[in-house]
C-alpha cells in the first residue's frame, strides 16, 4: 500500500483511547509529526462532542470531528456543521419494544446524553441523534437487531459486542469522512482510518487505507487492510508511523 495519506481518522474508544481512556505520550508525539507533516487528523467516534472535544483540545487538532458515529460534524471551535436526526416517533417506538423484552437503553439528544436506560418525560419534545440498545445476553442482542431490521430507515452498528448503536439511514463515519474530505478537497483515498468496531467498518471499508487496532472485533479486522498492535500498545501511533510517517 503505497498511498499518500492526507486525513488520518481515529475512532476512540479502544482505539486512540488506551484502557484508562487516555491518550498515551507516544501515541501524542506521533499524532504530532503527522500533522507537522501537513497531514489531518480527526476524530471519528460514537462519543457527543462534549466527550470528544477535550481529547481534541489535548491533542491540539484544528480539523473537523465526527460524532454521534456521523450524526454531528463540528468545526475545531465548536461551530455545529452538520446533524442528522432520528425520528422521535421511532425513537419512542424502539423505547417501547425495549420495556417490553427487558433490555437497557441510552439516548443521544441534541442536548444531553441518556444513560442506564433513563429518558425524558416527552421523547418528542427532543431532537435525537443515537440510540443504543444495551445487554450482556446474545440472545437479547440478535432479537433487537432482528426487530429493528423490520423498521427500515436505520443505520445499525455497534461500539462494543454487548451493544446495537441506531442512527438515520446511510448516516455513519464513513458518510462523515465523505462530507470532510468534500470539505478539505481530498479523496476517501487518501484517507488512513482506524477502529475496532462494527461502527468503524464503514469508514475502514472506504478509505484508502483501513486499519484494525489488535484488540477489534473479529469482523472488522476482517474488513481492514492492515492490523496494528493493540489499544494499549500504541496501535494507532504504530499505524501512522506505518503509513504516514513512512
Amino acid at each position: 500500500m503505497n498511498k499518500d495519506i492526507k486525513l488520518v481518522a481515529l475512532d476512540m474508544d479502544g482505539t486512540l483511547l488506551n484502557n484508562q481512556l487516555e491518550v498515551s505520550p507516544y501515541t501524542k508525539k506521533v499524532i504530532q509529526q503527522a500533522m507537522e507533516k501537513g497531514v489531518h487528523v480527526v476524530l471519528s467516534t460514537g462519543r457527543w462532542l462534549d466527550i470528544c472535544y477535550p481529547i481534541a483540545e489535548e491533542l491540539n487538532l484544528s480539523t473537523y470531528m465526527i460524532t454521534s458515529n456521523g450524526s454531528e460534524i463540528w468545526s475545531a471551535d465548536k461551530k455545529l456543521l452538520q446533524r442528522h436526526l432520528l425520528d422521535a416517533s421511532v425513537v419512542d417506538k424502539m423505547c417501547a419494544f425495549a420495556d417490553k423484552v427487558g433490555i437497557g437503553t441510552w439516548l443521544v439528544s441534541t442536548e444531553e446524553v441518556y444513560l442506564e436506560g433513563s429518558r425524558p418525560d416527552d421523547l418528542y419534545a427532543h431532537e435525537w441523534l443515537k440510540m443504543a440498545f444495551v445487554s450482556m445476553n446474545d440472545n437479547q442482542i440478535k432479537q433487537v437487531k432482528e426487530e429493528l431490521q423490520k423498521y427500515g430507515n436505520l443505520e445499525l452498528s455497534n461500539s462494543l459486542p454487548t451493544n446495537i448503536e441506531v442512527n438515520p439511514e446511510g448516516i455513519n463515519k464513513a458518510s462523515g469522512l465523505a462530507w470532510v474530505c468534500e470539505k478539505i478537497g481530498i479523496t476517501m483515498d487518501e484517507i488512513m482510518a482506524v477502529g475496532d468496531s462494527l461502527n468503524d467498518i464503514r469508514m475502514i471499508e472506504e478509505a484508502g487505507i483501513g486499519v484494525a487496532v489488535g484488540n477489534a472485533q473479529e469482523a472488522v479486522k476482517n474488513a481492514a487492510d492492515f492490523v496494528t498492535d493493540t489499544n494499549e500498545n500504541d496501535g494507532v501511533a504504530k499505524a501512522i508511523e506505518k503509513f504516514v510517517l513512512k
